[in-house]
């Protein structure tokens, strides 16, 4: 116990930390309690006594005393600790049926004018309860489907009906559905906002109020630009997203190019609105020329960036040119594919992680990217055969040996979960979201991509440069295949 704490051992300090104010119905005392009202030293007399499985009590248990312990010296053992599964381990308890289904109400209240609420201070005065019991009911029962569903531990069903408790209890119009700004709330109360939501949203009780969160990004990105210029950019990124349907015609674009094409060209907006500049109409090829990068990939990817903005600003008629036609910002350079040192994915493969064998071992057999590592289901591998966007690829007796061997600590670890993607985590062992990319990256030690072009290197160097076996076996185009064919002349590759 440290002053950092203050004086508390870590679980006490957790304990208040996430608990509010309240009066012990046990002892008594004016502590931080949980929403059965019990302080810690209570709880953990009724938890330890077995006086839940023998149907007792709060009172009960703690009524002929208390036996006090050690701070920090109760650890959860290996095998128990949030996110692992045993067999037999019952995730949360079952719903009850006896709760009637819940329609939301069909009005909404008006507020007369909006204010931050600052969650943390209810941990001091404490939260009102809900102005609506039923709904809340509806949405334990919901909590309790779903964990069952989807293998939540005790400790994940507690926490998302702590935060249904407060965000139901502030509701200004009780009974109305959950907005998502609502729940986003519980962030400073360190509650998890995403089961929440999707509890939520399988009551069909979830009012989406946040909209798309590239609309907010691009909000945000051009938010510091005059006025005149963020309603030409706000146009711009209207036919990039939706497309437009009348002269000129375009079909929308992807979030990610737009992301690119808008981060590329944020250096020469923002500079030429710091000279004064209100307007892109006001923009001329001097001008152009004074912000383009002078060499290099920056000063292609500004082009294309700001190229894009003003060919769509001029078709429909917000510019009067546009000041690129005739200037020339160049290609992008493509990088040359190098093979890895031998011992990166050796150590790898070798590894006692199953994941980590397993997931190196798709992608330095079979060249896969991270997308097609996250996006693999239980169901792409069946009778020794990968499955992969229609190709049925045979597996290796090394793969197929460590992708068993993490099968069966997939099954030891997370039994009961609904998640059928081969690969999962703590995480998204509870949910039916795939791992993130950094999950993969961190397995195999380096990005997917460098994997992948060492063993397509390797493949063209083993069959003498057979540009129709690489795209059969790794998925590439021709014009793609000779990209890595172009280096077979380097000899000391060729020879190593």
């Amino acid at each position: 116990m440290t002053r950092m704490r203050e004086w508390l051992c870590t679980a006490c300090h957790g304990w208040r930390k996430t608990k509010s104010m309240g009066t012990c119905q046990s002892c008594h005392a004016a502590l931080a309690v949980n929403d059965e009202q019990a302080c810690r030293l209570c709880w953990h007399q009724y938890r330890v006594t077995g006086a839940k499985a023998a149907g007792l009590g709060l009172l009960a248990a703690n009524q002929s005393g208390q036996q006090l312990f050690f701070a920090d010296l109760r650890h959860v053992a290996a095998s128990q600790r949030r996110g692992y599964r045993r067999p037999g381990f019952d995730p949360a308890p079952s719903a009850r049926p006896d709760v009637l289904p819940f329609t939301a109400v069909p009005y909404h209240q008006l507020v007369l004018f909006d204010s931050e609420r600052d969650l943390r201070r209810g941990r001091i005065q404490g939260f009102p309860s809900t102005a609506h019991p039923e709904m809340a009911a509806f949405l334990k029962q919901t909590t309790l489907e779903l964990a069952a569903r989807q293998g939540w531990s005790s400790n994940n069903v507690e926490n998302v009906q702590r935060g249904l408790a407060i965000v139901l209890a502030l509701q200004d119009t009780p009974g109305a559905p959950v907005r998502t700004t609502e729940v986003l709330r519980l962030k400073q109360l360190g509650l998890n906002r995403t089961r929440v939501l999707e509890v939520c949203q399988a009551a069909g009780l979830l009012h989406d109020d946040q909209g798309p969160a590239i609309d907010r990004w691009v909000a945000g990105a051009i938010a510091l630009l005059p006025q005149q210029m963020q309603s030409e950019l706000a146009h711009w990124y209207s036919v990039m997203a939706s497309g437009s349907k009348t002269q000129p015609r375009s079909k929308p674009r992807s979030e990610t190019t737009i992301r690119l094409y808008l981060r590329w060209s944020l250096p020469a907006l923002r500079t030429w609105a710091a000279t004064g500049h209100t307007s892109l109409r006001e923009i001329t090829a001097d001008e152009i020329r004074a912000v383009l990068p002078s060499t290099g990939n920056p000063r292609s990817t500004m082009g294309r960036g700001l190229r894009c903005i003003f060919r769509i600003l001029k078709a429909h008629k917000l510019v009067f040119l546009n000041p690129l036609n005739r200037i020339q910002t160049g290609v992008e350079a493509t990088t040359i594919p190098l093979p890895l040192p031998p011992t990166k994915l050796r150590e790898a493969l070798e590894s006692t992680d199953p994941a980590t064998a397993a997931v190196t071992a798709l992608a330095a057999f079979y060249g896969l990217r991270t997308g097609q590592l996250r996006s693999l289901l239980l169901t792409d591998l069946h009778s020794g055969y990968l499955h992969l966007d229609q190709r049925r690829i045979p597996l290796a007796t090394p793969v197929r040996d460590r992708i068993k061997a993490w099968l069966e600590y997939r099954e030891e670890c997370w039994p009961n979960t609904a998640n059928q993607h081969l690969f999962i985590s703590r995480q998204s062992a509870t949910e039916h979201r795939p791992v993130g990319y950094d999950w993969v990256t961190r397995r195999i030690g380096t990005t997917t991509q460098k994997v992948r072009e060492d063993r397509i290197l390797q493949e063209l160097i083993a069959t003498n440069g057979d540009l129709r076996r690489i795209c059969d076996m790794f998925g590439l185009t021709i014009g793609g295949a000779q990209r890595y064919a172009a280096i077979l002349g380097l000899t000391d590759l060729a020879n190593g």
